[in-house]
């Protein structure tokens, strides 16, 4: 990870330098020092770029001053709009444009120390990458920055604020790394035995194995697990960090966890497929998660459940047209093998419900490619049946960056899932799956207080942006800690 450093504001007299500069300001202190210091050339080509700040632009000089090797100007936007997302995208922007400096210092003057910790965070962010399979890389392709010095005024207090910023990018970045691996790597035993790390953050982790699942009768996921040689587990991790009897019921949090989905026997076309190993995404943003509340103390009560099965086509797979029996004891007409990952969470979230009788409950899964055609890769679909937990979800999705779009729900879609011979079937008409698939997920909620977030549009970026590489984004981990950080912690 990405070394961040606080300090006192000093003229740097060597290496890289980035100044932030907000829309229409001039440059002061540390950043017009270094302009003199240049004889003007700063400021003149700043002038000649066009850059006044505006958020998003940048401006690159090369060796303007001896010892200088680059200066990078970022723009902030309007100083009276600035929020820590800008903040941490200009971050993002230092770390991607200076990755070839091994060192970069940063004039942050303006910043309060929030906003310092939250450059330091997207810095962080950016600069992750998921390279433990290259083994013929050129040493000039591969990224140099080890660490970012960013001046601020009250440093101590910009560090004492990037701590538990520090322990969420851990937390991304373990959810990053589950969902990169490859799925020969990455099957549902492996995932499970990559949670037992959270246990030295003191989260408590069990995990359940193919025998215990049978006994408990998890048929609707057990069912998905038929057709592979790669057993399912289920992992139930435990953070209590709210104090003894602070917290009446824990939150509780649920993944999908499908390490590969070939479709099963309603099996998918082969171009594309090789995307399907992160269609555990849902259960990797969990994981993630419960990793970020564990190492940045959270004082919440909060209990993480992932479902992990391969979806794969063999002799002993499930068949389309096959009847399950839920942990519920709500019977399933599986009409399409492809639509399994229902079948998972149905069994999980009865069992959390069940079990932790928690005060909600939130499901992640990257669910079905209607969400995509929806809502493109700019929003994650969220169905629930509460509006107070739909409210708080939405305002901390425009918090973090990781925005939420509230879809409908309702009776008519319900009936679409009327199965001929079973409580219910597993896919319904073509037009509004999405939804129909929430639908199918809230018959085994249970009248808990619930939210189902589709995140198949959110989980894998396509391109670098902002403060997410090109790859896995953990889309998620940042929305549900910040959730917890407004609303819930004792």
């Amino acid at each position: 990870m990405l070394d961040i450093v606080f300090a006192k504001p000093v003229t740097p007299k060597a290496g890289a330098i980035a100044i932030l500069l907000a829309e229409e300001e001039t440059l002061t202190g540390a950043a017009l020092a270094l302009d003199e210091a240049s004889g003007g050339a700063v400021a003149r080509a700043l002038a000649v770029a066009g850059f006044k700040g505006q958020k998003g632009k940048t401006c690159l000089l090369l060796a303007p001053v001896d010892g200088l090797t680059r200066v990078l100007a970022v723009g902030l936007g309007k100083r009276a709009e600035l929020t820590g997302i800008t903040v941490e995208e200009a971050g993002g922007a230092i770390a991607s444009t200076l990755s070839q400096e091994t060192a970069v210092t940063v004039i942050a003057d303006g910043l309060t120390p929030v906003e310092a910790a939250h450059l330091g965070l997207g810095a962080v962010l950016r600069a992750y990458r998921f390279d433990l399979y290259r083994t013929k890389e050129k040493a000039e392709d591969k990224p140099k920055l080890t660490s970012i010095t960013i001046q601020a005024e009250e440093a101590s207090k910009a560090r004492a604020a990037y701590a538990p910023l520090k322990a969420v990018a851990e937390g991304i970045f373990l959810s990053r790394d589950l969902i990169s691996e490859p799925p020969n790597v990455l099957f549902p035993a492996e995932m499970a035995e990559r949670c037992k790390a959270l246990t030295k953050l003191g989260v408590k982790v069990e995990i359940f194995g193919p025998k215990e699942m049978e006994k408990l009768g998890f048929g609707a996921l057990m069912g998905v697990s038929y057709g592979s040689v790669r057993e399912p587990r289920m992992v139930v991790m435990e953070w209590n960090g709210a104090g003894k009897g602070k917290q009446k019921k824990p939150l509780a949090f649920v993944g999908k966890g499908v390490t590969f989905d070939t479709g099963g026997i309603s099996i998918k076309p082969a171009g594309g497929m090789e995307d399907m190993k992160w269609d555990m995404a849902g259960a990797g943003a969990v994981i993630g998660l419960m990793a970020a509340l564990a190492g940045r103390k959270a004082k919440v009560d909060a209990v993480g459940l992932v479902g992990l099965v391969e979806n794969m086509p063999s002799g002993t797979a499930q068949r389309p047209g096959d009847v399950v029996t839920s942990y519920s004891g709500q019977t399933i007409e599986v009409l399409n093998t492809d639509a399994e990952g229902r079948l998972v969470l149905a069994d999980v979230l009865w069992y959390a419900q069940e079990k932790f009788d928690p005060a909600f409950m939130v499901d992640l899964a990257t669910l079905t490619g209607a969400i995509i055609v929806a809502l493109g890769q700019e929003h994650g679909g969220m169905f629930s049946n509460d509006e107070e937990l739909s409210q708080k979800l939405l305002g901390a999705g425009i918090a973090s960056g990781e925005k939420l779009w509230r879809m409908p729900m309702g009776d008519a879609y319900d009936k679409q899932i009327k199965s001929d011979i079973a409580d219910m079937k597993n896919i319904g008409g073509r037009h509004g799956s999405a939804i129909i698939a929430a639908q199918f997920i809230q018959r085994f909620v249970n009248g808990k207080p619930w939210a189902h977030l589709d995140i198949a549009g959110m989980a894998w970026s396509s391109k670098d942006n902002g403060t997410v590489p090109k790859g896995a984004t953990a889309y998620g981990v940042r929305l549900l800690d910040r959730l917890v950080r407004d609303h819930y912690e004792a």
